[in-house]
């Protein structure tokens, strides 16, 4: 029996299997709203047989966007689009599904990674000023951001209440709160991003102090029966910056308010970063959260090979598997991972007909006549 393909409940969610789609920006919304674009790339990732799916990064505010082009929930219009898309996934595709609430902190107001992903100066077409714990750049040569007053903590905290709201109407089943990449709440994190003074800034405790506002902001905002949980980088890969250890401490404080889970990545917040890449090389960071906290974890980061899914799983490193790049270049993956392992994963009755006749017993409930 493969581990990768048994059930999995996240708080009070339950998961068919234990492989998600991970959050992906597509970097293609008109003012924050889904579009077409959204409807296909998201319906064929629905269809994907995995366990979960994750929307992509979604602002809670103009401002919280990376690009224009972001993905946002911060409007009726915004609403509107996203849960047209949703009804659609919903009506075909069995597949529990999640969003992504995130502020793009010192990075926002970038073009997008075709476009080069570099900052737009402030007063240029599309531009705006970016918001962050402290007035600091991102990269040199960038524009600072405008370091958050009182004020504007409790906007953004209000920003992520609202868009909560929102995402609770439309009916999402869980809420990952995006703590990773060099984005705002990983900005308040890490002291390489973090220079404030006050009770946000300085000991390990301080800074950690936002986000676990933002997190009880948000689990206050969502319906109690539906999870919460956060992704985190578990590394700066900088020397001095946000490590493995704060990681952990944070993980615990996290679970002591209700969070779901951990879904551990790393990098992001510093241009001075140097990852260590190769297959896998963020799973150490979730099997250590997984077994010094207790929560369940999501590994993700060059997790290519249906074997090398289920050796993480199975050898209890964490407890599912993310997938980004190797979903796009393959959206059945989940399909050809259950055909390796001998397991059997769900897909619409339109598509029964394509299964090979060595795996006859691929695809659940595919048991019907054909002339």
């Amino acid at each position: 029996m493969s581990r990768l393909f048994e059930p999995l409940r996240i708080g009070g969610l339950h998961l068919a299997n234990r492989i998600v789609v991970a959050p992906m920006c597509q970097y293609s919304a008109d003012e924050g709203t889904a579009g077409d674009w959204h409807m296909i790339h998201l319906g064929h990732l629905a269809l994907s047989g995995a366990g979960l799916l994750i929307v992509e990064a979604t602002a809670v505010s103009p401002e919280a966007r990376i690009t224009p082009g972001d993905l946002g929930l911060y409007s009726d219009a915004n609403e509107e689009g996203l849960g047209r898309v949703l009804k659609a996934m919903r009506a075909h595709a069995p597949i529990a599904i999640a969003i992504q609430l995130a502020h793009a902190g010192r990075k926002a107001s970038s073009r997008a990674p075709w476009d080069g992903g570099r900052q737009i100066p402030v007063g240029e077409p599309g531009s705006w000023t970016a918001e962050a714990p402290s007035a600091v750049a991102h990269s040199p040569g960038e524009d600072a951001p405008t370091a958050l007053d009182a004020d504007g903590l409790q906007r953004v905290r209000d920003d992520f209440a609202a868009t909560a709201r929102r995402a609770a109407r439309l009916g999402f089943d869980g809420i990952e709160l995006h703590a990773a990449h060099g984005y705002l709440l990983h900005e308040f994190l890490s002291p390489l991003a973090n220079r404030r003074t006050d009770a946000y800034g300085g000991s390990l405790e301080n800074r950690m102090r936002f986000v676990l506002e933002l997190f009880d902001v948000v689990r206050d905002a969502f319906p109690v029966e539906r999870p919460v949980w956060v992704r985190l980088s578990a590394s700066d890969w900088v020397d001095g910056g946000w490590d493995l250890e704060s990681s952990v401490v944070l993980a615990a404080a996290l679970k002591a308010r209700g969070c779901a889970a951990i879904d551990v990545s790393s990098g992001g917040v510093s241009p001075q970063q140097s990852i260590q890449l190769g297959p896998g090389y963020q799973v150490p960071f979730a099997k250590r959260i997984k077994a010094e906290v207790g929560l369940p974890t999501i590994a993700v980061g060059l997790i290519t090979e249906a074997e090398q899914a289920e050796a993480i799983v199975a050898d209890g490193e964490a407890d599912a598997v993310a997938l980004a790049r190797a979903m796009l270049y393959d959206p059945r993956w989940p399909w050809h991972a259950a055909a390796k392992l001998g397991a059997t994963v769900s897909a619409p009755p339109q598509y029964w007909r394509s299964q090979p006749r060595e795996y006859k017993d691929l695809f659940e409930h595919s048991t019907f006549g054909m002339r």
